[in-house]
């Protein structure tokens, strides 16, 4: 779906999933192959040294590899726009997902094995959190603890102040951009986990759900690039249930399936 790309492309190579679920080992889902995948990463990225990266997920935790990489290189000049519902603070005693811990695990806070992936954690300073809405009590704890910014849905529609005073009241000089696509209202853009056909209202935890939609979210990048340089671009979290229930279906059909 993406266009070409001008540089090089590289796949971090992901078992194909089985109707066993991962096993929970020492608090976190599927420890052992997160971890796996994590060393794959740093290993292709090592390969090329590049100066900037796009990556396109794979849940939130993807983020984690490319951006320690760019921190790395890049140091307190390097701030990171966490386009995202969710803070992605929590840590193995909070939730078991991993997606959940990334952007705690870049700021050098959570499970040990994620920030040992962190060699230079980012500042909190060079953060902003674009898109959040109600948080859990602990992660609203954390945003406060660490002081670090936000902007809501409302704020994002309405300009993206808070943003745009960040980029300038800050030492920044290049951005890493994290899009996790749950920051769309799952009414309106459907291949997101919210979005799950028949899904029940209390399905997920009554977590918060995206408010925003597609041209908000590219205005609000459009508006940051005329302040920033772009080194870093994730994209995350795509759920195309519709394509997956069409395979599925295809499988059983006379002629077509197996």
């Amino acid at each position: 779906m993406a266009p070409p790309s001008a540089g090089p492309v590289e796949e971090v190579p992901v078992d194909v999933p089985t109707d066993v679920p991962l096993p929970v080992e020492n608090e976190m889902r599927g420890r052992s192959v997160l971890l796996k995948q994590i060393g794959e990463a740093r290993t292709i990225i090592e390969r090329h040294q590049p100066k900037s990266l796009a990556v396109l997920g794979g849940d939130c935790l993807v983020s984690l590899v490319p951006f320690s990489w760019l921190s790395e290189r890049y140091g307190d000049k390097l701030g990171v726009l966490w386009i995202d519902t969710h803070p992605d603070v929590q840590t193995p005693k909070q939730y078991m997902n991993a997606h959940a811990h990334v952007l705690g695990a870049l700021l050098g806070h959570g499970d040990p094995d994620l920030t040992k992936a962190v060699t230079k954690p980012v500042p909190a300073k060079n953060v902003m959190i674009a898109g959040i809405h109600d948080p859990l009590p602990f992660e609203a704890q954390f945003i406060a603890d660490h002081g670090l910014r936000t902007c809501s849905p409302q704020q994002v529609r309405n300009g993206a102040q808070p943003v745009m005073e960040w980029l300038k009241d800050s030492q920044i000089e290049v951005l890493a951009i994290h899009l996790d696509l749950d920051v769309l209202d799952p009414h309106n853009f459907r291949s997101l986990l919210f979005a799950k056909p028949g899904r029940g209202k209390h399905d997920f935890g009554d977590v918060a759900e995206g408010k925003l939609n597609i041209p908000d979210v590219l205005k609000l990048i459009q508006e940051v690039t005329t302040e920033k340089e772009v080194v870093g671009m994730t994209i995350a979290e795509h759920m195309p249930w519709d394509a997956l229930n069409l395979q599925e279906m295809l499988k059983q059909l006379p002629l077509i399936g197996s």
